[in-house]
């Protein structure tokens, strides 16, 4: 790696497998400018502390334009608590922590397990599958659709919305159509979670939403705005997140079938094993700050007004922090606190995250005593943001 070379964190080559990128990354330049964009990458685990424990130096509110542009105007998520900083998210945070605690993980426990049990035996023995059609995908989609309350048939559109809102900041000022398309995606959702806010408060219930509209703070409530931009996070978060870990989760199996022998001798490890794929494969590779001040980092000056891209991924890999990092290992002490962030903006949803796949991992051990390879290569995402398969084609044996 030359000093002036940059590397192209988007490249199909090194989203396939960005670990050796990031290793060289840690090693010859820990904060560097990279390709897309010119943002400043952030390798090391000390340095993704670092900015994720300042946010008054490196700032999530900065980016709130990026979700404003010029061709709309109604984006929630502009307004979510993705985008604040303190003050204004130190009381946003508190009303939701409220309504999203340990309490809506008891609540949705049964209905957790009962799906993975349902979508698991619809699996077909023997023959290949793509896991995260048939089940990575559908196991948060009913799970956010139960948290928000939505009917079952309105689940499938919300794999639709995400896998359009996921791409909203991709979109270039001259790309007619695909604004056109954004606008019409938000429009709808936002137009359903709107119908779905009205009904919880005429007719409030046992649910999130209807928690969140009850949560006060100091007789302070959330308002719809607020309500709208914490609803689009999770639909966009939740699902995207999850639907990753599970996919690696159930990659890791099949790459390790002593690993899925292990866990249906000693299903205790399980939540061992979810830790160290959190760690190993993190869903989110990737978080983007703005530095609000010229400040040094890892030995290196980062101008004030840069994009600042913390990589999680490479941060997990971190020899410093994890001896032979690359190396799968159930033994290592847990919990992975970092794949969920850290400090303002900890991930709300890390306990229901971690539910869901512990579920779905026993789910999978009940049934099947390997996963080989399906009918053709995994193919990855193309996310600086998250990464996962986008098809991860499978054959389950029964046990």
């Amino acid at each position: 790696m030359s000093g002036t070379e940059r590397v192209n964190l988007l490249a199909p080559e090194i989203r396939a497998n960005p670990y050796p990128t990031y290793a060289e990354l840690r090693r010859h330049a820990p904060v560097s400018q990279v390709e897309p964009g010119g943002l400043w990458a952030v390798s090391r685990h000390d340095d993704v502390l670092f900015v994720l424990k300042n946010p008054q130096l490196f700032a999530s509110e900065g980016f709130r334009q990026a979700y404003r542009p010029p061709w709309i105007s109604n984006y929630p998520l502009a307004d979510s608590a993705l985008v604040m900083d303190p003050p204004r998210h130190t009381r946003l945070r508190a009303l939701i922590n409220r309504a999203f605690g340990a309490s809506v993980i008891t609540r949705i426990e049964p209905f957790v397990r009962q799906l993975a049990a349902r979508l698991v035996a619809a699996i077909p023995e023997g023959r290949p599958v793509d896991f995260v059609e048939h089940f990575a995908t559908p196991m948060p989609m009913g799970v956010i659709g139960e948290l928000l309350g939505l009917s079952p048939e309105v689940h499938p559109r919300l794999m639709h919305w995400a896998e359009h809102l996921a791409r909203f900041t991709s979109i270039g000022p001259n790309d007619v159509e695909k604004q056109e398309a954004m606008r019409t995606t938000v429009n709808e959702a936002r137009g359903h979670f709107e119908q779905v806010l009205e009904e919880r408060r005429r007719n409030p219930g046992d649910n999130l939403v209807s928690d969140l509209v009850r949560a006060r703070v100091d007789g302070e409530s959330l308002t719809d705005t607020e309500l709208l931009g914490f609803m689009f996070l999770l639909l966009i978060g939740g699902l995207e997140t999850t639907l990753h870990l599970l996919s690696h989760a159930a990659h890791r199996l099949h790459l390790q079938p002593e690993v899925m022998t292990l866990l249906r001798e000693q299903p205790i490890l399980v939540p061992r094993f979810i830790e160290e794929v959190l760690r190993h494969e993190p869903p989110v590779h990737g978080m983007i700050r703005l530095a609000t001040q010229e400040v040094e980092l890892g030995g290196t000056r980062v101008p004030q007004g840069a994009r600042v891209l913390i990589l999680m991924g490479s941060a997990n890999r971190d020899e410093a922090h994890f001896p032979n990092p690359d190396h799968f290992n159930l033994d290592r002490p847990g919990p992975q606190n970092l794949p969920f962030g850290h400090g303002i903006h900890f991930c709300l949803g890390s306990q229901l995250a971690r539910l869901e796949a512990r579920l779905a991992v026993e789910a999978l051990l009940a049934r099947f005593s390997r996963l080989t390879p399906g009918d053709g290569p995994v193919q990855w995402n193309a996310s600086l943001i998250v990464r996962g398969p986008a098809k991860l084609p499978l054959v389950a044996h029964p046990g």
